[in-house]
């Protein structure tokens, strides 16, 4: 769904504490994926010198998600930078769009970034994008198409026909860029927050409005590549997603 209001800031009754990095996932109907994901990703950062939390957006999940969350806890596990964060939100809006954009309104966070329920991404590409946040890049997103990445369990061949022509017309908006999909991208927090309120794409096609908005912000690109391996259980439907942000990336070329 594509909303052609402009996005006010969230109010600061509603900021989070401030951590040097701040990991969102977006999640609807996401019970049996997620609970795995936010433990390994709490024991990784439990162990890095920064300190970090991680929020999980709710999307009006009906599956039982927000109770299968119930076993972690505010403070997580702690480490040499403190406790881990942890904190559940909810977006009314549906897609993934909207709730990535509800997390990075209400984060004061040095660094964010988001990552899928499925931890397709090794989380331990943090390390990496860590470094190259603090170096000054604009936006560091994780890719399965760049030179080096490896596929270590593909898609189908359905998905892999719908994600080859996705990209042929991402590279209207994005020529300089192979993956703008890989549901890993991590910005500066400051640069995220003023972009993101000229963001209105709530779907699957957010991620190359959003990276359009770094790009016409006169930031850079890095993307790193990973080994990536497909999960099964995905939400997106190539039926009722796929012709929606196909048309959403057609706006979001002609809108530039």
């Amino acid at each position: 769904m594509t909303t052609a209001h402009p996005h006010a800031p969230a109010p600061r009754s509603l900021t989070r504490p401030p951590v040097e990095l701040e990991l969102i996932i977006p999640a609807f109907n996401e019970r049996r994926r997620l609970p795995g994901t936010v433990a390994a990703t709490l024991r990784f950062l439990a162990d890095r010198p920064w300190s970090s939390a991680v929020v999980v957006v709710d999307n009006n999940s009906v599956d039982g998600t927000l109770d299968a969350l119930d076993a972690f806890t505010a403070d997580g596990p702690a480490g040499p930078a403190g406790r881990v964060g942890f904190q559940v939100i909810g977006c009314g809006d549906r897609g993934k769009g909207a709730a990535v954009r509800r997390g990075i309104e209400t984060s004061a966070a040095r660094f964010i970034g988001f990552a899928d329920a499925d931890n397709a991404t090794p989380v331990e590409t943090l390390d990496r994008v860590m470094r190259l946040l603090r170096a000054g890049h604009g936006a560091v997103i994780a890719s399965r198409h760049a030179p080096g990445a490896h596929l270590a369990v593909e898609q189908g061949t359905l998905r892999r026909g719908g994600g080859a022509l996705f990209r042929s017309l991402a590279r209207l908006t994005l020529p300089e860029i192979a993956d703008t999909q890989c549901g890993f991208k991590f910005f500066p927090g400051t640069l995220a927050r003023s972009i993101v309120r000229d963001c209105h794409v709530d779907g699957f096609a957010f991620d190359v409005e959003l990276l359009a908005q770094v790009v016409k912000a006169g930031r850079d690109v890095v993307e790193v590549p990973v080994e990536w391996t497909d999960r099964a259980g995905s939400t997106f439907s190539a039926r009722r997603d796929g012709l929606r942000s196909m048309a959403d990336l057609l706006r979001i070329s002609l809108a530039r």
